[in-house]
């Protein structure tokens, strides 16, 4: 008798991907390696995602019909915004069976209304370019962020991106008024409320901000607008440590209130090398300080200029011991290049080699002993090691990265990640922070769960998921940890 001949069934991704083709066309399906690559490598090169295909529709409904077709032959959905993530969280697992769901083509800016100073866009658009459109009716969109030329509107939402406006203005979640959203089952909900009070019940645009997309695919979004600064003034100011930094900023702040819109630290280290691998910047200080402050003032009165309250402000805090010496820019594009050496700081250390890196919140009065005993912590795991910690002091987030030891070898340090993680996680924990500040959970930190989020709040958490998603089929494996983890 001769055997029987192999199955010759599809599998469900071939299945999926046959029937996306047929109802949103071949344009809208992503096959060929070359053409997926740029969505399956992520910023920091710690994923590269496997996936049969990437899937592009270009409205919500193609959204919607994707998510439905996906459920019917059971294949999970990954989606993916601007690909600027760092926590794998929007990167198809490698075992390839994930469907990579780009949000990319939402890109429509549907409407600006400068009086109710609200914006209606696509998940897609990227955020310089709702910055531009609100600036364009004399308004301020205030998330502002290093990658905010590429990072796009569905990710930050998903994310609770924070940035350096945090200070003042909040995260993501308090410029977001209403949302549009495709559910795991296909379902469109349809919150666009550009309302400002509404307590008709549960608020539930905010179970999907920081939900990272396990519970459905943000296709479109009311954005709150605000009225833009008549001016801004910035200064870089020395500081002997960061426990003046901090005083620094109460300093400050009792003088000049909200009228201070960031307040970010910078150590020497980070300003070396910034000055050393990008061209075009420069090092504003005679001597460099063992650190700086980024400081930004700004008003809405065109009668209140912030230049003299602000060099008042810091002229005190330098006779007061607080600053060693501070440079005002003296225009726009000063101000500017005051700005890159902060942006740069993270992609920078790339050139050095290795970095492990950990995006943190801790207390603001905390801020000073976290970073004393977390370096102590890291360099006693790497000895030689090189930490570069920046960040938002005004809102408590660090963004406390290592360097690799000069000379050394990236693949051991790297090695080192871990061990790394665990013990400046442990400080973080001691001082009742957060592993997990403005760049989300993803791949890289849902098995951390377990150690920062109690056992009641995680079975709150996978109520949710299951009430929502009860196939798991919605960016599995992201935010929450496994149920044996």
């Amino acid at each position: 008798m001769s055997a029987s001949p192999a199955s010759t069934a599809p599998s469900p991704a071939d299945a999926l991907r046959v029937a996306l083709i047929e109802a949103l066309g071949t344009g809208a399906v992503i096959v060929d390696p070359a053409d997926k690559a740029p969505y399956l490598k992520e910023w920091r090169d710690l994923y590269r995602g496997v996936t049969p295909f990437v899937v592009r529709p270009a409205d919500t409904a193609g959204v919607a019909l994707t998510v439905r077709l996906a459920r019917q032959h059971g294949v999970p959905l990954v989606p993916q915004s601007g690909n600027t993530g760092l926590v794998g969280g929007q990167m198809p697992v490698e075992a390839g069976n994930e469907v990579l769901l780009s949000t990319d083509r939402l890109t429509r800016i549907e409407a600006v209304d400068p009086q109710g100073n609200t914006l209606l866009c696509g998940a897609g658009t990227i955020l310089a370019e709702v910055q531009g459109a609100a600036e364009a009716v004399d308004r301020f969109f205030p998330l502002s962020l290093a990658s905010q030329g590429s990072a796009r509107i569905g990710g930050l939402i998903s994310t609770n991106a924070g940035g350096t406006g945090v200070l003042v203005y909040g995260n993501m979640r308090e410029q977001v008024l209403g949302l549009e959203v495709v559910l795991p089952d296909g379902e469109i909900w349809n919150g666009l409320r550009a309302l400002r009070k509404d307590n008709t019940g549960y608020d539930l645009k905010h179970l999907f901000i920081g939900a990272e997309g396990t519970l459905g695919v943000v296709t479109r979004a009311v954005l709150k607008l605000r009225p833009r600064p008549a001016a801004r003034d910035v200064a870089l100011v020395g500081v002997a440590n960061p426990a003046a930094a901090v005083a620094l900023l109460a300093r400050v702040r009792a003088t000049m209130g909200e009228a201070i819109t960031a307040f970010e630290l910078i150590p020497q280290i980070g300003i070396e090398l910034v000055t050393r691998h990008m061209a075009g910047t420069r090092n504003p200080f005679a001597a460099t300080p063992p650190w700086a402050v980024l400081v930004e003032a700004s008003t809405f009165s065109p009668e209140r200029p912030m230049r003299e309250p602000l060099e008042a402000a810091l002229a005190a805090a330098y006779e007061e011991g607080l600053a060693l010496d501070a440079v005002i820019a003296q225009s726009l594009g000063e101000a500017a290049d005051f700005w890159r050496l902060r942006e740069l700081m993270s992609e920078v250390q790339g050139y050095e080699g290795g970095s492990i890196k950990h995006d943190v919140s801790v207390p603001v009065a905390a801020i000073p002993a976290f970073i004393e005993e977390a370096t102590a912590a890291a360099l006693a795991v790497v000895p030689g090691a090189r930490p570069v910690p920046f960040g938002h002091v005004g809102d408590g987030n660090m963004h406390f990265n290592i360097s690799q030891p000069a000379g050394g070898d990236k693949a051991a340090f790297l090695a080192r990640w871990d061990a790394v993680n665990a013990a400046v996680h442990a400080v973080v924990r001691a001082h009742g922070g957060s592993i997990a500040a403005e760049h989300g959970v993803g791949r890289l930190k849902a098995k951390l769960l377990t150690e920062v989020r109690s056992p009641v709040e995680l079975k709150m958490m996978r109520t949710i998921k299951n009430a929502f998603d009860p196939d798991n089929l919605m960016n599995p494996g992201r935010v929450l940890p496994a149920e044996s983890a």
